[in-house]
């Protein structure tokens, strides 16, 4: 056997006829980091990721623990929504809303005590009115305390992946236990929107009336031509002004996460400023579908005698634009083969190369079934290998 190597694109990347840009290969949640003009926050902390393509595009005390106040619902959210996916709670349910939900300090939705009032309304109350109120009262019909809730909070936002977040209280009010990170809250509003589609409409509705009294969402995004849908904003004096926002176009997803931004102006401001600089300097584009060929390989006494090299999953690419003159992207495998084949089997890799970024990988798998030849074929393979390895 001896190591085989492909070039598959080098300039002027084409493929099948077609253009093609690629940066850096998205094999895992914020696997990679593009590169692009710099760009300056004013945000305490920041992080802008490419959901598309799981790539970041820029990222600013991304790991520093912060005070997330309602930023915070998110994860809130997250947990009534998947109470309602496995059917432990249904829209129609009635909840009833405590005092300790009544009195609460800060947004409301102005819920009153003995109140019943229907899931989804209590879902719009946090989501569009950021209500403290509605979302002490579903924290504790979840988790039969606030407390209790918070635990659970904490409990699953490890399981996601959050591992720097820490949750006392279901509204994201202070307390100095109470923290996450900007990137522990991109990677939740990536979780939220992928796992719950049917759920998200919510975070994208422009107000919500409760006891006569009518609120606006408080997402400054979504009264900019952005193509904003989600998700929420934070405040509190030690948190200063925060939020998390998500953006769609033409099917490319862009998620923010600032914080500690001076004034409410100030952070719809500087979110809107971020998103449309991801969306201008950066370009995600499809690669290879899943289980399409990317190129064949010889079989030792297969039967076929090559099997096509193909990605288990779909690929596509962030490009900083007028980056694609350095890319190249090569295909590697110990071959010739040997026979029997499965599909599925891993064969190879396939490497993204950029200067200035570590190379990315991906694994090549057999994309068809290779059975070892008879015994005839073998015989004459083995012959065929014997002349083919004279050298003068």
């Amino acid at each position: 056997m001896h190591g085989a190597t492909m070039t598959l694109l080098t300039p002027p990347f084409r493929r099948l006829g077609k253009p093609l840009l690629a940066l850096l290969l998205a094999t895992g949640l914020f696997g990679a980091t593009a590169s692009a003009q710099t760009i300056e926050t004013t945000a305490r902390e920041a992080l802008i990721i490419d959901a598309t393509t799981d790539t970041v595009l820029l990222e600013h005390n991304a790991d520093e623990r912060m005070p997330t106040a309602s930023m915070s619902k998110i994860m809130t959210m997250y947990m009534v929504f998947e109470a309602l996916d496995q059917g432990r709670l249904s829209l129609d349910d009635l909840l009833p809303v405590s005092e300790r939900a009544w009195r609460v300090e800060g947004s409301r939705m102005f819920i009153e005590v003995g109140d019943q009032v229907p899931v989804e309304d209590l879902i719009r109350g946090v989501i569009v009115q950021s209500g403290n109120d509605s979302a002490i009262a579903l924290a504790e019909a979840l988790g039969g305390t606030e407390e209790g809730f918070a635990r659970q909070m904490t409990e699953r936002a490890r399981e996601l992946g959050m591992a720097d977040s820490n949750f006392m209280n279901s509204t994201g009010l202070p307390d100095p236990d109470h923290y996450s990170t900007a990137h522990d809250l991109a990677l939740l509003a990536q979780r939220l929107i992928s796992d719950f589609p049917q759920y998200y409409h919510y975070y994208s509705e422009l107000e919500f009336t409760w006891n006569d009294i009518t609120q606006g969402n408080r997402n400054p995004l979504l009264y900019r031509d952005l193509g904003a849908d989600g998700l929420k904003t934070g405040h509190t004096s030690e948190a200063g002004y925060g939020l998390t926002g998500s953006a769609e176009r033409n099917g490319r997803r862009i998620i923010v996460v600032v914080n500690g931004l001076e004034s409410a102006q100030a952070r719809a401001d500087e979110a809107a400023r971020l998103l449309e600089w991801a969306f201008r300097e950066f370009d995600a584009v499809h690669l290879f579908d899943a289980g399409e060929t990317v190129t064949v390989a010889g079989v030792w006494q297969g039967d076929p005698a090559e099997v096509p090299l193909v990605v288990a999953e779909d690929l596509s690419m962030t490009l900083a634009r007028g980056a694609s003159g350095e890319v190249e992207v090569v295909a590697s495998w110990d071959g010739p083969l040997p026979a029997p084949i499965a599909v599925g089997d891993a064969l190879g890799s396939l490497t993204i190369r950029v200067p200035g970024i570590p190379d990315r990988d991906v694994p090549l798998v057999a994309g068809a079934n290779v059975a070892e030849q008879g015994f005839f074929g073998r015989i004459v393979s083995g012959v065929g290998g014997l002349v083919g390895g004279v050298t003068n």
